[in-house]
């Protein structure tokens, strides 16, 4: 057995196992080790936990063919090989099936089952996430986070060596402080092995968002918090911790941690500085959390029920056996600050200039004469041309503006409609006012990459980074490759989702 590190042993461990050649020689999970509270599961697919680590960090799967491959790192203890998922997804689409469990205890997280509540795939399981809708980069080297959108979920119920009952665990997790909603739940950590709300306490993981239906803290979130089963927790109320801060850090650091009759909150800016403490004291007082009743599956993404309404930005997380220190945490802070996370690109193909006038022309063999226009609110494709009338010309030219939900994307205004901007809902796109809140920024908000089809380019969509732009019978979709509506159907869809951007008719 381990004992606890000092503050100083430990910032001591961390400086003497810094990097030469590898990320860092000392990954989190070995720190954790160090300091007697070892990891039980860890998942990332930016970058080896473990020093010596050097196996597969996630799966993707091509919508091409069905082929998988695994991405490793690009060295023991390295970030991941972005490339080789590059070249393997080059020209289709590809989804996220496995994050592997670095831990060697077999804890990989798969698409999540339905349970209490059923998620928008066949079956009723989870979405599976887009490979590609979280770029960033680490000391320079690219690698993909684990975008969640509203319906998709990760999870394991039959975990090995997860914490039960009462006993004690930690668990922290770098997400993107950018992207959350309100809705049920962004959670990483212990769960319900049955994927039902089973009862209070039975669960205990990190909740990041700005749900204020249970618990909040101080602002108008998002807030660092515990999700131990109906109820988000801040502190040992059920409703307010003052203590608790909202946070917006473009890369956070998310710890939660605790054991019989004590429980933390703790966060950071994952890209410097040090943790900060937001609770740490008592279980709450309201019955059925002292003691816990752990169950031990792991979930990403979703509620432990499969509420599936949250959304939010996974790069990597453990989880542990034992309740670490403060020092030992310190230490996996100042790892996770020597990854250097930074944002990169979100975009690629046909440049785009901020404020310019453009049409978009469709690909498919059937339909190269019809541009992507609008009928009042309907977004459609329609026969244009030099000579068509002035205002076919304008419902088919659009203004390019930054992103209203991301600067590093863009919007698309109409011409002959001030102020109403393409957007989707219910995965049809539509031609609507802008309202000024941030769904609808955020569904009028879209990525342009290299055209598929290797023409022009395709347009993803931001907070859905497995759709884009597509027509189908002549009316526009968010559309995923291959899926449970008939507008996602596989055939043709490259084409088309690839568009010739040109100056606008108007």
């Amino acid at each position: 057995m381990f004992s606890q590190l000092s503050p100083a042993r430990a910032h001591a461990l961390f400086l003497g196992l810094l990097a030469t050649g590898s990320l860092v020689v000392a990954g989190p999970c070995d720190i954790y080790s160090s300091g007697g509270t070892p990891c039980v599961a860890a998942h990332s697919t930016t970058r080896a936990l473990y020093s010596a680590y050097s196996g597969a960090l996630y799966q993707v799967k091509r919508g091409s063919d069905s082929a998988t491959t695994t991405i490793s790192p690009l060295s023991a203890g390295g970030v991941a090989n972005a490339a080789a998922q590059d070249t393997f997804c080059a020209g289709t689409t590809c989804l996220i099936t496995i994050i592997y469990d670095q831990s060697g205890r077999g804890n990989h997280l798969t698409q999540a089952p339905p349970g209490g509540f059923s998620g928008p795939e066949s079956n009723g399981y989870d979405n599976l996430a887009s490979a590609i809708g979280a770029p960033v980069t680490l000391n320079g080297q690219k690698a993909y986070g684990v975008f969640i959108s509203p319906g998709t979920g990760y999870r394991n119920n039959a975990a090995s060596g997860i914490a039960t009952g009462d006993a004690a665990e930690g668990m922290y997790a770098v997400l993107d402080g950018t992207h959350y909603n309100g809705g049920c739940c962004f959670d990483y950590g212990n769960a319900e092995v049955s994927s039902r709300d089973t009862g209070n306490g039975h669960m205990e993981a990190i909740y990041f968002g700005d749900n204020n239906v249970w618990g909040t803290g101080s602002g108008s979130g998002p807030w660092i918090m515990a999700d131990l089963e109906n109820g988000l927790f801040s502190g040992s109320s059920s409703s307010n911790n003052a203590g608790d801060p909202s946070v917006s850090s473009r890369f956070l650091t998310a710890i939660i941690k605790g054991g019989p009759n004590q429980w933390a909150i703790r966060g950071a800016n994952a890209a410097s500085g040090s943790l900060s403490t937001y609770y740490s004291g008592a279980r709450p007082s309201a019955s059925g959390y002292n003691p816990m009743s752990k169950e031990g599956a792991i979930i990403l993404g979703i509620g432990g029920d499969n509420s599936v309404g949250a959304q939010g930005t996974f790069y990597e997380g453990v989880m542990t056996s034992g309740y670490p220190s403060d020092a030992t945490e310190a230490s996996v802070q100042a790892n996770i600050v020597a990854a250097k996370y930074a944002t990169t690109s979100l975009t690629s193909g046909t440049a785009l200039t901020v404020g310019s006038s453009i049409s978009l022309r469709a690909t498919t063999a059937c339909c190269t004469t019809r541009y992507l226009a609008h009928t009042g609110a309907t977004v459609n494709t329609q026969v244009v041309s030099s000579s068509s009338d002035t205002t076919l010309k304008q419902q088919a030219s659009w203004t390019v503006r930054t992103g209203l939900g991301n600067s590093a994307c863009f919007s698309f205004e109409s011409i002959d409609t001030p102020g109403s901007y393409l957007r989707h809902y219910n995965f049809v796109l539509q031609l609507n006012a802008n309202d000024g809140t941030k769904q609808f920024h955020e569904d009028a908000t879209f990525c342009p990459q290299s055209g598929l089809n290797g023409q022009g380019s395709s347009f993803r969509v931001w907070n859905y980074p497995t759709r884009y732009f597509r027509h189908y019978n002549n009316v526009l979709y968010a559309a995923s490759n291959g899926g449970v509506h008939t507008f996602d159907a596989a055939s043709s869809f490259n084409d088309d989702v690839s568009w010739v951007v040109s100056s606008g008719f108007a």
